[in-house]
């Protein structure tokens, strides 16, 4: 004579059942999370490796942002992906690495980017200390187009950076629009533009709480503690920084290429 599972027996399987998920579910996320933050890490480390391998062949470090005028059209040429009438193509450091596509999304950020069409985003590099940054082309005196490099604010030159351990790289791009692709130091020294600054800001959305960040020597790491700026407002935190989810590496700018 076959018998069931009386209703104790089945509210004690339940039970178990739920104490398990308890424990697992979350010691799962936090695999998954480290998962990320590892893939995030080697990410970064491809890009500094790239952007090192363009500076040995052209002599400087990618530009953050050029604008040229191409057929009538505004052609920007950005770090990572190249724009023109609404075309995405590779841009200046696609050619240095083996897996461009793969390098160029963070594995923690999911949505699309705040800075034309790019179909891959979630990372930023050093556009305060580092990269090169033009302005929109204008008209020279003698009536000639002024664009691309010759209208670019030119980033220090790496000799006169002395900390390449600390000086911030690439990392994981955040504010409180999303994501962005241009790093800006917290003084707003160079851009002269506090919100432009915060709006450069980075995300701490990996494991922990951390952002990963790619120094200037080539290593790695992770910051743990949002900093939101000795100069950044009340309302510049929560408007445009988005803090405590986004803020800066350090206070100051000594994490981006600042004595």
């Amino acid at each position: 004579m076959r018998r069931g599972f009386t209703l104790v027996e089945t509210v004690v399987v339940v039970a178990v059942c739920a104490v398990l998920a308890a424990i697992l579910v979350p010691a799962l996320r936090a695999a998954s999370g480290a998962a990320r933050t590892v893939a995030c890490t080697s990410n970064l480390r491809q890009l500094a490796t790239a952007a090192h391998a363009y500076a040995s062949a052209n002599g400087a470090m990618p530009a953050a942002v050029l604008y040229r005028r191409d057929a009538g059209l505004l052609r920007t040429i950005a770090w990572d992906f190249e724009q023109c009438g609404g075309t995405v193509r590779p841009g200046p450091l696609w050619a240095y690495s083996s897996t461009p596509l793969a390098v160029q999304q963070c594995p923690g950020f999911d949505g699309p980017s705040t800075f034309g069409s790019d179909p891959y985003t979630g990372y930023n590099y050093n556009t305060s200390y580092v990269g090169h940054e033009g302005t929109l082309p204008s008209i020279g005196p003698n009536g000639t187009v002024i664009d691309g490099w010759a209208a670019a604010r030119m980033g220090r030159p790496l000799g006169a950076i002395a900390d390449h351990a600390r000086t911030a790289l690439f990392g994981d791009g955040g504010w409180r629009g999303g994501a962005n692709k241009f790093m800006r130091a917290p003084s707003a020294a160079v851009e002269g533009d506090l919100p432009l600054a915060c709006g450069g800001g980075q995300a701490f959305r990996h494991h922990g709480g951390c952002s990963c960040v790619a120094h200037l020597d080539g290593h790695v790491g992770t910051c743990a503690v949002p900093e939101r700026g000795a100069l950044t407002t009340d309302a510049l935190a929560q408007s445009v920084l988005g803090f405590p989810d986004n803020g800066f590496l350090s206070p100051d700018d000594r994490a981006y290429g600042v004595d």
